[in-house]
């Protein structure tokens, strides 16, 4: 105590003043103020963040249990819609979990909603699991699903296998997802006989679009329908717990359902199905102008248009400065802006 007391009478010089570097000591320290010298007046670390890149913070708190496989299958034995949404970073989860969505989807849409990229084809495994890591930080109680993207999955049952394992362990998520019907079977079978729950995805599969003819509606007539329904029955039988039907008739869709013993997930394919998925930022409404939406897409916010507004309005005010006015600005007592004023006019300038 009696060191401390000593350094803080130590009168500094505008030389020394200029030289100073404080040490994790000296900062601390609160020399008293002598006449005709400087002092430091600069208090000691203050407790609280004050920062503009300050943590979003924890997964959000939930009074809800934990949505498992079994919970899905309880809904769905109960007759109650299952709600699933994308998600592909930890605000984007957040918001899911906090809306109480039952499921969250980290799709492989992230390339183009996300990334930028063209289309699904591009994203890697090691992009998704950088973002399924990022969406499970948030999903507290939510049922994580990592789509397998494009490459991951089609060579052998055992390179899939291995993805698999990667996005679970490594992406922290709860089950993948993976597109592909009757051919997809025994891939299906050899995930989850190593205990990995499987999603299937059949109809519109955008990794095979090329083959398609582009992003077309499926099954509308009797044999595409038909098909549906094998290639339903083969993934169920294969293992998947749940799968999403994507661009199809909903009459098609609503039949496909009730011959099933898994829950459906629709994307485009009407309200007979288990549940319904989107992708967040399409109903969300958080994309400019004129991009196009597909048909099943209900805009049920315009997060874009109020982003937008505020940036423009936070523009405006930094010019007319008016940004940052006096509530948002750190004050410091009169006497010490006083004195740092009168150390800064004692400096001499620089030639």
């Amino acid at each position: 105590m009696t060191t401390l007391r000593a350094a803080s009478r130590r009168l500094l010089t505008p030389r020394l003043f200029l030289s100073w570097k404080p040490q994790a000591s000296s900062i601390q320290v609160r020399p008293v103020l002598a006449s005709g010298h400087i002092t430091s007046r600069f208090p000691a670390p203050c407790a609280i963040r004050h920062s503009s890149h300050s943590p979003l913070g924890g997964a959000p708190a939930s009074s809800r249990k934990m949505i498992t496989v079994q919970t899905l299958r309880n809904l769905h034995k109960k007759g109650e819609p299952i709600t699933m949404l994308t998600a592909h970073d930890f605000p984007s989860a957040y918001a899911a979990e906090a809306a109480g969505m039952e499921v969250i989807l980290v799709g492989d849409s992230l390339a183009m909603v996300a990334l930028g990229m063209h289309d699904t084809s591009e994203i890697t495994l090691e992009d998704m699991l950088l973002h399924c890591r990022s969406v499970a930080r948030a999903a507290q109680t939510a049922f994580t699903v990592g789509d397998m993207p494009m490459g991951s999955y089609e060579v052998s049952p055992e390179q899939a296998l291995q993805s698999a394992i990667r996005i679970v362990k490594e992406g922290r998520v709860q089950a993948v997802k993976l597109e592909g019907g009757e051919e997809m079977a025994p891939t299906i079978k050899r995930i989850t006989s190593a205990g990995i729950p499987v999603v299937a995805h059949i109809g519109l599969t955008p990794q095979r679009q090329n083959a398609l003819g582009g992003f077309r509606v499926q099954g509308k007539s009797t044999a595409g329908a038909l098909k549906l329904l094998t290639d339903a029955l083969a993934v169920q039988e294969a293992g998947a717990f749940m799968m999403v039907l994507e661009a199809v008739p909903a009459e098609i869709a609503s039949i496909i359902t009730q011959k099933l013993k898994v829950p459906t997930i629709g994307i485009g394919a009407g309200n007979g199905c288990s549940g319904q998925v989107l992708v967040q930022i399409d109903m969300a409404g958080n994309f400019p102008p004129g991009r196009f939406l597909p048909k099943f897409v209900k805009k049920y916010a315009d997060v874009w248009a109020e982003t937008v507004k505020g940036i423009e309005q936070y523009r405006t005010e930094v010019k007319s400065r008016a940004y940052p006015s006096e509530q948002y600005t750190y004050p410091a007592p009169e006497e010490d802006v006083a004195e740092f004023r009168r150390i800064v006019d004692e400096i001499p300038e620089k030639k």
